[in-house]
């Protein structure tokens, strides 16, 4: 049985949740439960805070885990980075308030910042020569400048409209996060093997995002220019139809090329295009 820490609330809670469903892992949503096990898929999930994450790996509580890459740089544990899922992404950054006449990092010598990331703050701040007066504080970082209790604020910002509206402006961005998929350095052969089986889904699923399934009818006579406008993972699929002058073309297609290409296969002669969603994918 492998083990899974997971955050139990939030944004990466649910990608996460939604990345095990699109692995055809099944996981009751049972609430107040620590623990839950897989009903198809010998894994556990353990629901924890995200700053509890990094430790609950790094000292074999749990096997692997889910969490962002600011809290594990932040946490600073002897952990295994497997993979970066591509997902809740976010940065770490300074932010300050809307009217302060901002020249450059040296705006913030002698300034006390709030922040929940204390250590990441601390080494950047001292790689570029500045001293400041770090303030801890755990919850709702943004309103610290807005009741004095400090002159700017290090924190995760996503859209940044949590900053507008607290009357503060994005001046640094420290470090770009995404969610990483960590495990502990000691797991057996045989957790190993299972991860591996994990690994395996998880690509399945992210090799299929933003891809199309396309198939389409085409004239044999600019079959060969069909084909080249196809960037295909390597050549389409040609399959004859009984009208002996048309042949049906299957390929795959990425979602950011979608519709230059199939205008242009439209004017190639091409028809009866039909778009389908790939859910996973073995390449």
């Amino acid at each position: 049985m492998l083990r899974i820490a997971v955050q139990s609330k939030g944004r990466l809670y649910e990608d996460t949740m939604n990345l095990l469903s699109e692995a055809d892992i099944k996981v009751s949503a049972v609430k107040r439960t620590l623990l839950v096990s897989a009903n198809n898929f010998p894994l556990e999930v353990l629901y924890l805070r995200d700053d509890d994450i990094p430790q609950s790996v790094a000292s074999g509580v749990a096997d692997i885990g889910v969490v962002g890459e600011n809290e594990l740089l932040e946490r600073g544990e002897y952990v295994e980075v497997i993979s970066r899922l591509g997902f809740s992404k976010c940065r770490l950054s300074l932010a300050i308030p809307k009217e302060a006449d901002y020249k450059g990092l040296e705006w913030f010598n002698g300034r006390k910042i709030a922040t929940s990331y204390p250590n990441i703050l601390r080494k950047f701040m001292h790689a570029k020569g500045i001293s400041t007066d770090i303030h801890v504080i755990t919850g709702s970082v943004e309103i610290s400048p807005g009741i004095g209790l400090a002159d700017a604020i290090f924190d995760i910002v996503s859209s940044g409209s949590t900053l507008v509206s607290n009357n503060l402006r994005e001046v640094e961005v420290v470090m770009q996060s995404e969610a990483l998929l960590i495990g502990n350095k000691q797991l057996t052969d045989e957790k190993r093997e299972l991860l591996q089986q994990l690994l395996f889904r998880f690509k399945a699923v992210k090799d299929a995002e933003d891809k199309k399934y396309v198939r389409m009818n085409a004239p044999k006579a600019r079959l060969q220019e069909i084909i080249e406008v196809l960037p295909g993972l390597k050549s389409p699929t040609i399959i004859p139809l009984a009208d002996d002058e048309w042949c049906s073309v299957h390929t795959v297609l990425d979602q950011k090329q979608f519709w230059d290409i199939i205008g242009k296969l439209k004017e190639l002669g091409a028809q009866g295009i039909l778009v389908t969603p790939i859910e996973k994918m073995i390449i």
